[in-house]
């Protein structure tokens, strides 16, 4: 089968329409940079405009959030998000972390340079590829409404259909190679955007090499709990159930039986726990049937009272339904002993290409990521898999911690499709 050439793909009405949202917005990011310096430079006699000149640089924000989006429509991986999460919760840490880091800073002079150049030079090429063949199709036409002559973009005159029907044949040329300019410099904007939003070759590379990691110790996990369970496990099931056999041998009630009776004893106990271990290395029920299960068995299993409503569109790949575990398990046991909440709620929903997890309570609150509980190393976790881990926390409560992961929902068989589901209201009352 052939493929259809490039001038019958998408890719230029695609590039057109990019280059036209660019101008746009790049147009309305003129006029809301100009009020807003010249609203700040008015009220600073009145020391009220200082805060809002110093806050223009934060513009560079949502355009290059809004460049970002638009550059998803040029094809290639998603942009990522260049900012760093805060070390501590509050609009000030916000404020502090925003102004120290370089990509706060390339954003605003991208936003600059979005506005005061480049929109005119994307609508001039748009207007150039696409406007200018557009009208010189339409010369017979503009010569039948004038009856006599057209003037052909104000630069010569033509009288006659002859010259007329030429000059349109060489409009539709024109415009039928329109493609190729507004392909090539929608692609250069794009990799402008990406280069603005620090995506260099060298980040790819350790994001790449930070995946291989990942799967390297999955598997080494896998290995690990195979042969715990396969091993040791079983040899103590056997020691369990042989010392249970010598007690009914040995005489009731006397020394041996109950010698007997205490080494069954701690040899169940070794078992569970390291049952317990087993399952704290990796979940058998987040392996066999997913997260969403998975954290309605943590809310099981949970001292508190935790509603959980986690649906998704399929299974995850592992890495990422093994931090979203881990993370749901912190916080969980953060709210139970740390905060004194009285009760939680998980909520779970991919969209957008990321997962987000949503983890709730009640509690007093003040959850600090340098205070010990877990959650700096909760976020290095998150951060393997390329996630952001965020905490809202204020004094007196309640406390909400956000893990978001961008992924693709995996066809693994084993997901029984995996619709959209909600466990029961309480998975613990």
């Amino acid at each position: 089968m052939r493929r259809p050439g490039f001038l019958r793909t998408a890719w230029p009405w695609r590039s057109a329409a990019y280059l036209l949202v660019c101008a746009l917005a790049g147009a309305v990011l003129c006029a809301v940079l100009l009020l807003w310096a010249a609203v700040g430079g008015a009220l600073s006699v009145l020391l009220v405009g200082v805060p809002l000149l110093a806050a223009l640089p934060l513009a560079g924000l949502v355009s290059g959030a809004w460049e970002r989006r638009l550059a998803r429509w040029m094809g290639g991986a998603p942009v990522p998000d260049p900012h760093r999460l805060p070390g501590a919760p509050g609009p000030r840490a916000w404020l502090r972390t925003r102004y120290a880091e370089g990509a706060t800073w390339r954003e605003a002079g991208g936003a600059v340079l979005s506005a005061f150049l480049l929109w005119p030079l994307e609508l001039a090429v748009v207007a150039g590829a696409l406007l200018v063949p557009a009208w010189l199709v339409t010369t017979p036409l503009q010569l039948a409404l004038d009856g006599e002559q057209v003037n052909v973009l104000k630069v010569w005159q033509l009288h006659g259909p002859g010259p007329a029907w030429a000059v349109a044949a060489a409009g539709a040329v024109l415009l039928a190679l329109a493609g190729y300019p507004l392909t090539a410099a929608a692609g250069a904007r794009a990799a402008l955007a990406r280069a603005l939003a620090g995506g260099h070759e060298r980040v790819g590379e350790l994001v790449r090499s930070r995946a291989r990691l990942v799967d390297a110790f999955e598997a080494e996990r896998r290995r690990i709990e195979r042969d715990v369970h396969d091993g040791a496990q079983q040899r103590l099931v056997a020691l369990s159930m042989s010392l249970g056999l010598a007690r009914l041998d040995a005489p009731p009630g006397g020394p041996l039986a109950r010698r007997l009776a205490a080494a069954q004893a701690e040899a169940d106990a070794a078992l569970a726990e390291l049952r317990e271990l087993v399952h704290g290395i990796h979940p058998r029920v987040l392996a066999d049937r997913g997260l969403p299960d998975a954290c309605a068995d943590l809310a099981d299993r949970s001292v508190l009272p935790v509603v959980v409503d986690v649906a998704l569109p399929g299974r995850l790949p592992p890495a990422v339904e093994s931090a979203g575990y881990f993370a749901v398990a912190e916080a969980l046991a953060n709210a139970a002993k740390h905060a004194g909440a009285s009760a939680a709620r998980v909520h779970g929903r991919w969209s957008a290409g990321r997962l987000r997890l949503d983890v709730s309570d009640d509690g007093t609150g003040g959850a600090d990521p340098a205070g010990g509980t877990g959650l700096t190393g909760l976020a290095d976790r998150i951060a393997v898999v390329d996630g952001r881990l965020s905490v809202s926390s204020p004094p007196g409560g309640p406390t909400l911690l956000r893990v978001e992961i961008p992924c693709t929902p995996t066809t693994d068989p084993r997901s029984a499709s995996s619709s959209p589901r909600t466990p029961p209201s309480s998975a613990r009352a």
